[in-house]
């Protein structure tokens, strides 16, 4: 099935360079497919700050989704004050001064390990006295894996997200309401559907203590070819077996299609092969290029020998592998020219660095629907200077 496009039309020379622009129809597009699925299944879908935290259009999130999810207690401020709805914090670990504060903006609050939670149920069951909604959970680790690249594989051998069922404790669980996992990334019903018999194979005998259990994220629910009504089912099923309220935590598909980074040729020359040296850095504004990796789409651009000109598309910085990937095009390349690169609101806004000194890409709104376009922010000196002392 083909892409959605939302970019085709966009004048890249509207905004300054490097810029993410994000859609505000795409995004609530998305929105609107979510909110679908919870109404259908029952189930509450929060919205990952890991992934997407344009707080900008928080107001969508409130409109359509029922909470959002956040890793620390950064997080967890930016969704309680901006987002509304319910607020849910996992950490690896809390620190407790951190902890501290996330239960008083929190929810739920997830402990990653049984001394986690043994550490720290003193101090939440005394914050829970005072906000008797706040409820606790325990991430499990079913030990099995359907990811592809063991970096964002959390089911990985040796890995420290979850509790195992060897190192689980059922003589601990009292003041836990709920359990938690994630096993997926960018990945669909099937193996979503896989990882629940893992799960009532391995904890299934304790699901019965719960009132709560969180499939968390990797879901890529807005994806065009996604199976929608086999979620619902499979989401429907699963909470009437068990009797307990299902939550999804979708990040990614809160942002596909909603976003592209527009950047500015520099240079073009010979070296070897035809190399342009762009204003944006894959190490600096799209890392998952070279961590996943991946290889990013350019709006109007083909593989490597694919069209008549091809060059090798690198980055302004001094690492030697800051390179994006190699493109080719119907026209030469010229200095002053806008490339596009699609798809890139979800895990760039919030990994991006300023190493070398470069400046953070400025972000702006737009509505394809209207047209209507806003810089929302631009950064400069400052913003790398205040990084460091």
């Amino acid at each position: 099935m083909k892409k959605r496009q939302y970019f085709s039309q966009f004048d890249a020379t509207r905004v300054p360079s490097p810029c993410f622009v994000v859609d505000r129809a795409a995004v609530e597009d998305n929105l609107k497919l979510l909110h679908h699925v919870g109404q259908q299944s029952g189930a509450k879908v929060l919205g990952a700050l890991k992934a997407f935290s344009c707080w900008s259009l928080a107001e969508l999130n409130q409109k359509y989704l029922w909470g959002s999810c956040a890793s620390g207690v950064n997080e967890a401020k930016l969704a309680r004050e901006y987002y509304g709805g319910e607020v849910h914090t996992y950490s690896a670990a809390f620190k407790e001064a951190d902890l501290i504060e996330v239960l008083k903006l929190s929810d739920h609050v997830v402990f990653n390990s049984m001394s986690q939670w043994q550490r720290f149920k003193p101090l939440c069951l005394a914050a829970q006295q005072d906000r008797p909604e706040l409820k606790f959970g325990l991430r499990i680790n079913p030990e099995h894996s359907e990811g592809d690249v063991p970096l964002y594989d959390p089911c990985a051998p040796k890995s420290r997200m979850g509790v195992p069922l060897s190192e689980f404790q059922p003589d601990f669980l009292e003041g836990i309401s709920g359990l938690h996992f994630h096993t997926l990334c960018e990945q669909d019903v099937p193996p979503l559907a896989r990882t629940l018999a893992a799960v009532e194979e391995k904890f299934g005998r304790y699901l019965a203590q719960m009132r709560w259990v969180n499939f968390g994220g990797g879901h890529h629910i807005t994806r065009e070819n996604y199976q929608i009504d086999e979620l619902i089912a499979l989401v429907r099923n699963f909470s009437e077996q068990f009797d307990v309220q299902v939550y999804l935590e979708p990040g990614e598909a809160v942002a596909i299609r909603s976003g592209v980074l527009v950047s500015e040729v520099l240079d073009v020359f010979h070296s070897t092969v035809a190399q342009a040296i762009l204003d944006t850095s894959a190490t600096c504004h799209m890392p998952d290029t070279l961590e996943m990796p991946y290889r990013a789409d350019v709006l109007g651009a083909g593989e490597a020998g694919e069209l008549d000109h091809t060059y090798r598309l690198g980055g302004m910085t001094c690492l030697a592998g800051d390179v994006i990937g190699d493109y080719s095009f119907t026209q030469p390349l010229e200095v002053g020219q806008r490339l596009v690169f699609d798809d890139m609101a979800h895990y760039t806004m919030v990994k991006t660095t300023t190493f070398n000194g470069i400046n953070l890409p400025a972000i702006a709104l737009w509505d394809s629907r209207t047209d209507e376009l806003q810089v929302i922010r631009e950064f400069g000196y400052d913003d790398f200077k205040m990084r460091l002392s």
